[in-house]
């Protein structure tokens, strides 16, 4: 399933409940997964990620202010 997101930005979450975003699935065998974000390539060891996510669509952000 992994080789299915190779190339593709994502964010990957890790079991103890960090994340890094804005990075790009470079490489992938079945131990590490090679990710690349602008400032770190980072080899990730399978057994450490709980979930890779795809960002489809941008989140629109609620208005914050005061109303009148």
């Amino acid at each position: 399933m992994l080789a299915d997101l190779k190339g593709q930005k994502v964010a990957v979450h890790f079991l103890d409940g960090t994340s890094v975003r804005d990075g790009v699935l470079e490489e992938l065998d079945d131990r590490f997964v090679k990710y690349r974000t602008e400032y770190q390539v980072l080899y990730i060891p399978i057994t450490s990620i709980r979930a890779v996510a795809l960002e489809t669509k941008e989140r629109e952000r609620p208005r914050v202010g005061f109303g009148q």
